[in-house]
């Protein structure tokens, strides 16, 4: 098992391999550390390595990570499906949230929070069963219903590639979300500027980068 300066080392090696190949620089690509599943020392070994955007993906992990983090100077994340009746142990407590997908889900955020949320729209842009997401036909009508909500600023769109897939699917289905994500920007909607882009976990990561990934979400791969 490697250490965490070891895996930070790794990730950095092949971000910027990848970064290289399509001419663009490292300060284009936030990671953020997924600490869903390990301990508060073993985020902390990732903080000290000078990653300072954290993801979790449940209400209790959330709250327990930031009781024994709070004295430090984190940018915290929500990851994953958000029920709606969660949303007030949550949307207060972070400033970015990846998964918005249903206008019954935004309500809920206008409703409970104290300011405006940076928000990622969850697209399932392979249309799997298995998977939530706007489908990408939705997506156009889906931006413009959330123009009223007055704390939803829709900062960019997010995807999950297919677990395991060939590396031209994963290519197909990010480059597809890029092409998405400029149709929305040109659009230029006050609530919806949608610069960013949400894509790449430890398992595909670098193909993310080379297409565009402007947010990258890696937790196995500082903690194996």
């Amino acid at each position: 098992m490697s250490s965490v300066k070891e895996n930070c080392q790794e990730i950095e090696r092949k971000l910027g391999l990848s970064l290289k190949k399509v001419n663009r620089e490292r300060s284009s690509v936030q990671v953020i550390a997924v600490t869903k599943s390990v301990s508060s020392e073993q985020a902390i070994a990732v903080i000290e390595e000078g990653y300072t955007h954290l993801a979790e993906n449940r209400p209790e992990g959330l709250e327990a990570k930031l009781e024994e983090l709070n004295d430090l100077q984190l940018v915290w994340h929500y990851i994953g499906n958000l029920q709606t009746r969660k949303v007030k142990k949550v949307i207060n407590k972070i400033d970015y949230f990846h998964a918005l997908d249903r206008l019954a889900l935004a309500e809920e955020i206008e409703k409970r929070a104290q300011k405006r949320i940076s928000c990622f729209v969850q697209v399932n842009v392979t249309g799997e069963v298995s998977k939530s997401g706007v489908s990408p036909d939705e997506l156009d009508e889906f931006i413009s219903n959330l123009s009223k909500y007055s704390k939803i600023k829709v900062v960019g769109l997010m995807t999950m590639a297919p677990l395991n897939a060939e590396e031209t699917v994963v290519r197909t289905a990010f480059a597809h979300l890029r092409g998405l994500q400029q149709t929305i920007q040109e659009k230029s909607f006050s609530h919806a500027p949608c610069t960013e882009l949400s894509m790449g976990m430890s398992k595909d990561y670098t193909i993310a980068a080379e297409e565009g990934a402007t947010f990258i979400r890696i937790g196995t791969s500082f903690f194996e």
